[in-house]
């Protein structure tokens, strides 16, 4: 269920307001069209329970961390920026940066479905495109969810669990491993063995 952006020079000029209706209503910016100059650090952080920081101080309003999640971008070298059409700012994410804490599945087997909500109101599809994967990024094997270009989100717990009791009626994948189906693609449950 990809979110459709705007053509590239659509939101130059508009207000951050006007940003965060187009998220509201779906529609990301291009971040991936634009390459200003790097103008520095932004003072923020993303905790790895998904918390997002600036300048020491947790932001608490979910509607400005949603509007600063869409203009978030990774960055080839793995780091991570928030950018706009002409600036660009470096943020420390400890983890990844969003939280899936929603699940929906629909079909069973080969047939599935299985939609995400996460922490910032993506909602994502898994499927050939944005895979669920068991990796290991440094603090134990946890299960990851590709949201958009190339930023992630950890799979809390409890949805993991929900996964994990879903994949147990489930026959084994092609390759053998406990997992489900979603959008025609097998997603394993477990790390592959050593």
């Amino acid at each position: 269920m990809p979110l459709t952006n705007p053509p590239p020079d659509a939101i130059a000029g508009l207000s951050l307001s006007e940003i965060a209706q187009m998220a509201a209503d779906g529609r990301l910016p291009p971040v991936e069209k634009w390459d200003p100059d790097h103008c520095g650090d932004s003072g923020m952080r993303i905790a790895a329970d998904g918390q997002w920081w600036h300048e020491g101080s947790p932001i608490g309003r979910a509607a400005l961390v949603r509007l600063f999640s869409t203009v978030l971008r990774r960055e080839a070298d793995g780091g991570h920026v928030l950018v706009t059409p002409v600036e660009k700012l470096s943020i420390a994410v400890e983890d990844a940066p969003f939280i899936a804490v929603e699940m929906e599945s629909e079909g069973t087997g080969e047939d599935r479905r299985l939609a995400f909500r996460t922490n910032v109101g993506d909602l994502v599809i898994a499927g050939p495109d944005r895979p669920l994967v068991i990796e290991d990024r440094g603090h134990g094997e946890h299960p990851y969810l590709r949201v958009r270009g190339g930023l992630d989100a950890l799979v809390a717990r409890p949805v993991y669990y929900e996964l994990a009791n879903l994949a147990l009626d489930e026959v084994p994948g092609p390759d053998g491993r406990t997992g489900l189906w979603s959008d025609g693609a097998f997603f394993a449950l477990e790390p592959a063995p050593r």
